[in-house]
């Protein structure tokens, strides 16, 4: 048996995903295929560096050294052909902690900062819980993926906003932005001297035929004004390990970003974080490949399942492995959906609405769990609505 076809027992782990289901769902008896984190073991190499880091037993202060940083320039050299130096980078915990440190360092009360709806939804709170102007620029469907929406952009930044916060591949709607559409955005952003905050987490997991460019590579120009959000927690699945970075060439605005930091009391990641980040960006290539082929078996089989024997529309994703799933066709509303999919499917989704009002009538599903998982859900789903 491979190593993505084994089911583990993730229940009382102190896991949100499979712990918090009374909680977020009313209900422990739902199969959860929610928040993004998967139900797969990390690398072993990654396993065992951690073993080894424990057996020495002393966890006193700890220095992120430049073997650290060289594991990530190389990372991105090699898996996404951008060059990147060790001085450019700051850690966090997590990427939402950078966006509401760079909101804070970068932008003013009251400057506008934009979104791209639908969208994570934790964007929206960095924005509204430091007394910014949200700005929404939606996103156009049209019944297999979504465009951006040019012409809306630039009014939205005419009318001068500050910043932007892109979403590089998107979450929800599973977009891998193309050259000519981020050259687009780049070009606009010059124009109207918007800075980009850039969440690049999802870029490793692309699916075939889809290629990942950071936005921050397109030019000098554009890295210049361009803060890139990285981190291995959703490619390799560490996120209570809590270790992400930040690329910034531009000095200046890395200045302000780590003063920031420092003025909350942060000063590097935990031990256990950076070990794990080094091992899996060292050797974990061949767990990511093998990865990205069952996350693509895994996409073709939802799609086919649901589409053939349900209403039901899968958004064509280009990356993540999060998938946006199209319920119009029930004709219910967004409280009336998440209820059908507790009460009668029992599944737990996340409810579209969660990412802005254009999300009212799709529900999100995570796919990164093993294969009988899968098909268990997509059963549960499918024979719900046949009854």
């Amino acid at each position: 048996m491979g190593i993505f076809e084994v089911v583990h027992d993730r229940k009382n782990t102190r896991s949100v995903k499979w712990d918090m289901l009374e909680t977020v769902f009313q209900s422990g008896d739902v199969l959860p295929m929610w928040v993004a984190d998967m139900d797969f073991q990390a690398p072993e190499a990654v396993n065992q560096a951690l073993i080894e880091r424990v057996k020495h037993g002393i966890y006193g202060y700890t220095v992120l050294d430049i073997e650290v940083k060289a594991s990530i320039v190389q990372w991105i050299s090699r898996r996404h052909q951008w060059q990147i130096e060790a001085d450019w980078l700051s850690f966090s915990p997590g990427v939402v902690t950078t966006l509401h440190m760079a909101i804070q360092a970068l932008t003013e009360p009251g400057d506008s900062i934009l979104l791209q709806t639908p969208v994570y939804t934790p964007f929206y709170d960095v924005i509204e819980a430091h007394n910014r102007t949200l700005v929404r620029s939606p996103l156009v469907y049209n019944g297999d993926y979504y465009t951006i929406d040019f012409h809306d952009l630039e009014e939205k930044f005419k009318q001068g906003v500050k910043a932007f916060i892109l979403c590089n591949p998107h979450n929800p709607v599973g977009r891998v932005w193309r050259k000519e559409e981020l050259e687009k955005i780049a070009q606009l952003c010059l124009e109207y001297d918007v800075l980009i905050l850039s969440d690049e987490i999802h870029c490793d997991l692309t699916f075939p035929d889809y290629q990942y460019i950071p936005f921050a590579s397109l030019s000098e120009e554009i890295a210049d004004r361009t803060i890139t959000c990285m981190a291995p927690s959703k490619t390799f699945n560490l996120a209570g390990l809590q270790a992400s970075y930040v690329v910034t060439s531009n000095q200046a605005l890395r200045k302000k970003l780590d003063e920031q930091f420092s003025s909350q009391g942060f000063h590097g990641l935990n031990m256990m974080g950076s070990t794990a980040l080094e091992a899996a960006y060292r050797h974990g290539e061949e767990w990511l490949d093998e990865l990205r082929i069952i996350l693509a078996e895994h996409k073709k089989y939802v799609i086919d399942q649901l589409e053939t024997n349900t209403d039901l529309r899968v958004v064509r994703s280009e990356g993540t492995y999060l998938f946006w799933i199209d319920c119009s066709a029930l004709e219910l509303d967004h409280k009336q959906l998440n209820k059908f999919f507790i009460q009668e499917a029992r599944v737990g989704l996340n409810s579209g609405f969660q990412y802005g009002e254009e999300g009212a009538q799709f529900m999100r599903m995570n796919i990164a769990c093993p294969r009988t998982t899968l098909e268990e859900g997509v059963s549960r789903i499918i024979h719900a609505l046949k009854s």
